[in-house]
């Protein structure tokens, strides 16, 4: 059964990499619904977050061609419901059209957004959320004319309570010292 999957890899920071994932994907006719890459909590180590839809063998079988390459420590997939997410979303927004209609502090209210900067001719309006909730925003917004609309990539953690890539890295460094004696 296909659904939407958030495809985590832990690598280096080295050129390149996101070229060869994404080759991985296009290989096997797979969108990248969203895309996100930063430093994680590890020191030197960088994460990428990556939403596709397919069925679950195919999640595995990106995930392992993810953790073949060589610069990538480990990779996961998982469903909905093992992971916390958010996506931020930004709209800029004409201040005049905002001021003439009303209620937008009622709006931003509504659903929990943040104006960042009020301009004579546009205010900033910030949505940190699911997509369904930038979304919901985003149609409520547009009558009053976006004038311009950007959202990240999803942000996730892991429900888990075991750091599943820091058991792998101490196993890893258990084995170079034995190597080492």
């Amino acid at each position: 059964m296909e659904k939407l999957y958030t495809i985590t890899a832990l690598s280096e920071n080295e050129v390149g990499l996101l070229n060869q994932i994404s080759i991985i994907f296009t290989r096997r006719k797979l969108n990248i619904e969203s895309l996100s890459v930063s430093a994680s909590a590890i020191h030197g180590v960088h994460k990428f977050v990556i939403t596709t839809n397919c069925d679950e063998e195919m999640a595995i079988k990106v995930v392992n061609q993810i953790e073949k390459k060589i610069d990538v420590i480990r990779a996961f997939y998982y469903a909905e419901e093992d992971i916390v997410y958010q996506e931020v979303a930004l709209y800029k927004v004409s201040t005049p059209a905002l001021l003439e209609a009303g209620g937008l502090e009622k709006l931003v209210r509504k659903y929990n957004a943040r104006i960042l900067e009020i301009h004579p001719v546009y205010t900033i309006i910030e949505k940190t959320g699911h997509t369904e909730e930038t979304e919901a925003i985003f149609r409520d917004l547009d009558k009053y004319g976006v004038l311009q609309f950007v959202k990240s990539g999803r942000v996730s953690i892991t429900k888990s309570t075991i750091e599943h890539v820091d058991k792998y890295l101490e196993c890893q460094e258990l084995r170079r010292k034995e190597l080492e004696e």
